[in-house]
């Protein structure tokens, strides 16, 4: 049996790893309250620069665009650090509780849009957040939905949003329609819309949103679908089977792990069966993914996958991903 004195020992050493628990757990709450409100969606400023575009659909060419690398740095924050990342995954658990909430501000609620959420997914957690009811969340929909751009999905800015605890539908999707404004539209000039419309790019961001790893990795995929499109193959995208099968009632989350027999659904949302882009986006993309899209990546490759430690592997022909797919899984596609 113990002695009283290790028994002792024991209490006060397992009282001091209540007491670091709960001081690193206030820690993390406090600087996740601080970084949700350092990284609110703002104006943009009057001055911001046009997108540049560094693919030329009529000439089926990609080139680097002159401007790229000195725009990316002056307006865009593409580089998230892994300190971010830490913060953006601790913000997606505790901005959908209500304590959480009421800790950052009695009276305002940090909702938030995420890049490659649909729009049922941005109505339901805002919804949530501000205790919306089923009519208050189709009316919010229809709002942006029915605004110029008018699309049926592409145009609910990704961004976390101050709003107050009794926001409107109304008021969010002026909030949300304002910030892809300033970070979508107003960088769309006619210019840049001669060379590839907007709706076009929004697609094509929508699809890097939910492909691509990161920024770098949103251009590369972009080059890959870029080349495609100018041979006039199918884009052959797991995702948009995902968006066939999350569009249905049935189904139990809004991507669903694509199956073989998808690539047989009957939708215009199937590139597997259908030839260039979808109709519409598939989700709501950053202004880092549509850059993205006007400016991929110079490559050869036609074909592409991530293996399960998530590295990027391209290929020129589907003989070569065949082998690159046995490489990484034992076995090809």
């Amino acid at each position: 049996m113990f002695s009283h004195r290790v028994v002792i020992r024991i209490i006060y050493v397992f009282a001091l790893l209540l007491l670091v628990a709960a001081a690193a757990g206030l820690y993390v709450l406090l600087q996740s309250k601080e970084y949700a409100f350092e990284h609110v969606a703002e104006p943009v400023a009057a001055e911001t620069l046009p997108f540049p575009v560094g693919v030329d659909p009529e000439t089926r060419t990609i080139v680097e665009a002159d401007l790229f690398n000195a725009y990316t740095n002056e307006n865009l924050a593409i580089a998230e650090d892994t300190q971010n990342s830490f913060w953006e995954n601790i913000l997606a658990v505790f901005t959908k509780k209500e304590w959480y909430q009421n800790l950052a501000s009695p009276v305002s609620r940090i909702v938030v849009i995420w890049p490659g959420d649909r729009k049922e997914e941005a109505a339901k957690n805002i919804g949530d957040i501000l205790r919306w009811n089923e009519e208050d969340r189709e009316e919010f929909i229809s709002l942006i939905t029915t605004t110029e751009p008018v699309m049926v999905e592409g145009t609910f800015y990704p961004g976390k949003y101050m709003a107050h605890r009794g926001a409107t539908p109304e008021d969010m999707a002026i909030l949300i329609q304002q910030q892809f404004n300033d970070e979508i539209k107003n960088r769309y000039t006619p210019e840049v819309a001669e060379k590839v419309p907007l709706q076009d790019a929004l697609i094509i961001a929508s699809l890097l949103e939910r492909e691509a790893s990161d920024f770098e990795n949103m251009r590369e995929v972009s080059g890959v679908i870029w080349n495609r499109l100018f041979i006039d193959m199918p884009l052959q995208l797991d995702a948009t089977l995902q968006y066939v099968r999350g569009s249905r009632a049935t189904e139990s989350s809004w991507w669903p792990v694509p199956r073989p027999a998808d690539k047989y659904l009957n939708s215009p949302y199937n590139t597997y069966q259908n030839e260039g882009l979808p109709p519409a986006p598939i989700a709501n993309p950053s202004a880092d993914a549509v850059l993205a899209a006007l400016n991929p990546s110079p490559t050869d490759c036609l074909y592409y996958f991530h293996d399960s430690y998530g590295g990027y592997h391209c290929s020129i022909d589907y003989e070569e991903h065949v082998r690159k797919l046995k490489a990484a899984y034992g076995r090809g596609q």
